[in-house]
């Protein structure tokens, strides 16, 4: 059973060998992506030194309306 400290452990950003740049454009032509999942993604911008392009395209994203 996955416990909440096994899921805060977990890295921000997949695993399966996508740059964030192209986790990031997935996460934002999707409409399913949860607003959890967009602020991690943030986060890991941030982490990696907060590229202003990146964090234009998920501020964006974050604030346009869900049924855009």
């Amino acid at each position: 059973m996955l416990q909440t400290r096994d899921v805060a452990s977990k890295p921000c950003f997949s695993p399966r060998g996508h740059n964030l740049a192209e986790q990031i454009a997935e996460a934002v032509r999707s409409r399913a992506t949860p607003l959890s999942q967009l602020l991690r993604l943030m986060s890991a911008v941030d982490a990696q030194g907060g590229d202003d392009r990146l964090k234009q395209i998920l501020r964006s994203r974050i604030g346009a309306p869900l049924d855009a």
